[in-house]
């Protein structure tokens, strides 16, 4: 697997302080575990955000920090944005063994077309938008790639025992839970009571006017 790399600036502001930081560009980093000690560091947004993008939260990167011996292996753990503005306000980056299986949740991604969208006009319905896996850190996969050319028509689902994972990955789900299929489209029905309702309406029109047609003629 070829795995990102990243470096980071040493920080030595902290608390209430580092809102400075934010107003300058730059974002508050901590990288903690493996039992080691916790470092507190921060990068450009700019960068912090390609990076993202690239890795997700299930992707490993290369952390090297400023001042600190070599580089660790780590993975996007918690990101803090703004509730507003949705800028990125803090990242923590998780050191990890790479000799030991760690947990991470991985991405579901569908490919092809389903025939009962297509022909049948269903409804795509998924349940899972990320799969949760058990795996050595290096051979945790980036996605799950699903193919759908098979749900045929509303009866056929795929269920996570149907998922394909690699070797020595394994799902943690429920095998027997649903993942994805396609239900049937909703279809509108006029009640009945309503129609009902506006013939007796017109029948007692009816009756008024043939009322007033016999008091005429009384006359």
């Amino acid at each position: 697997m070829d795995v990102k790399s990243v470096k980071l600036s040493a920080r030595t502001i902290v608390g209430k302080k580092v809102a400075l930081l934010r107003r300058k560009g730059i974002v508050p980093v901590h990288v903690y575990g493996t039992q080691a000690e916790s470092i507190s560091a921060q990068i450009e947004d700019q960068t912090l955000n390609r990076l993202l993008l690239e890795i997700g939260s299930n992707i490993p990167v290369s952390v090297e920090v400023e001042g600190q011996d070599g580089a660790d292996i780590c993975f996007v753990r918690e990101v803090q944005r703004h509730p507003v503005k949705e800028s990125i306000l803090h990242v923590d980056f998780l050191r990890v063994d790479v000799s030991q299986t760690i947990t991470a949740q991985v991405p579901v991604v569908f490919e092809g077309t389903a025939p009962g969208i297509t022909q049948m006009g269903g409804v795509l319905l998924q349940n899972f938008q990320s799969l949760l896996v058990e795996a050595l850190p290096m051979e945790i996969p980036a996605a799950f790639n699903i193919d759908i050319s098979g749900l045929i028509d509303f009866e056929v689902t795929i269920q996570v025992s149907d998922v394909e994972s690699p070797e020595n990955v394994s799902i943690l789900n429920d095998p027997d839970a649903l993942v994805v299929r396609v239900t049937a489209p909703r279809i509108e029905i006029v009640e009945e009571e309503e129609i009902e309702g506006e013939e007796g309406l017109e029948g007692e029109e009816g009756e008024g006017e043939e009322g007033e047609d016999e008091e005429e003629s009384e006359e």
